[in-house]
């Protein structure tokens, strides 16, 4: 099966990447709940936003080092997939003639941002300033997690969107009807299988109330020992998709205890947005009680919502 798709940019790299990372099915409802790296142009990435059935991170400026964007825009600058001509309307027309023209007008511009965002480096400012002048020819790392991708691929798989966005959507649906989801309990996103393997296996449910309390205790015990593994691979996941990534940023394995370390800052510091991500298939009781939904996911119960419930509408 095809889980990989990309474009190659002009110097041989990933420009439009789409990968999967987690493919599940919910044993009792049969949803499909799907987590996917991308990788696109930056320009772009307010149209991917207003789809809000997903949910989604991405790399940011404010965290990327000035010099390793420069380097990204100098050597692979995110360009549009077609130079359509100017015409009335939001579809541009047939590609120029003088396409090659154009391009080099782009790869100018590009250089231009480079030139001027030294200038603002050398006046020793942040990247938070200084990389937003390169964002027009940035590539974005994004992990996005849904169980309801139609009416994105209606709209975005489809000639009368951006060029650039259609050649996106059209990676998504081919690894979406080439992957092939499995059965899980759990949904965790950059969670290897060897980690899978160190989790304990789910106690037997109690169907009736044992009159043995030493049995009680001991599958008390075991429910407890369970809960307290899976919170600890749900946390995991979370500080992985919050890097968007496996690895680090720096590219070395990832520590257990460093990723529980930014997941407990992530959680206490109200960044809950990669706690998105991580779910777990709802009952046949839960699914005729929440009818079928948990936030934006169907059939299954996103880990977000465990702990951030609605209060009042002017909390702060």
């Amino acid at each position: 099966m095809n889980t990989q798709l990309s474009y190659p940019t002009a110097a041989g790299g990933h420009g439009i990447l789409v990968k999967v990372i987690e493919d599940s099915i919910a044993p009792v409802t049969g949803i499909r709940l799907t987590t996917l790296q991308l990788r696109y142009p930056r320009f772009v990435h307010s149209e991917f936003m207003t789809h809000r059935c997903f949910s989604r991170n991405a790399s940011s400026s404010r965290a990327i080092p000035i010099e390793k964007m420069i380097e990204q825009v100098e050597t692979e600058p995110a360009c549009p997939m077609r130079w359509g001509s100017n015409k009335k309307g939001m579809q541009a027309g047939e590609d120029v003639d003088n396409v090659l023209v154009a391009m080099r007008a782009w790869r100018a511009a590009s250089l231009s941002a480079v030139e001027h965002a030294r200038r603002l480096q050398a006046c020793g400012l942040h990247k938070q300033i200084v990389n937003r002048v390169l964002e027009p020819f940035q590539w974005i790392n994004v992990i996005v997690t849904a169980t309801d991708w139609g009416n994105f691929l209606r709209l975005r798989n489809n000639e009368l969107a951006d060029p650039t966005i259609h050649l996106l959507a059209k990676y998504i649906q081919t690894v979406l009807e080439t992957s092939k989801p499995v059965e899980r309990e759990m949904h965790l996103p950059y969670i290897s299988e060897e980690e899978r393997k160190q989790f304990p296996p789910a106690p037997i449910p109690l169907s009736i109330k044992e009159d043995d309390p030493k049995e009680q205790e001991r599958r008390d015990k075991a429910y407890e020992e369970y809960s307290k593994a899976s919170s600890r691979l749900f946390l995991i996941s979370a500080a992985r998709c919050a890097r968007v990534s496996y690895n680090n940023h720096d590219g070395s394995d990832p520590d257990a205890e460093k990723d529980l370390a930014l997941a407990d800052v992530l959680y206490t510091s109200g960044h809950w947005s990669p706690f998105e991500h991580q779910a777990f298939p709802m009952s046949a009781e839960q699914v005729s009680s929440h009818m079928n939904k948990s936030r934006n996911f169907y059939g299954w119960n996103q880990a977000r919502g465990m702990f951030d419930h609605y209060v009042e509408p002017n909390r702060i």
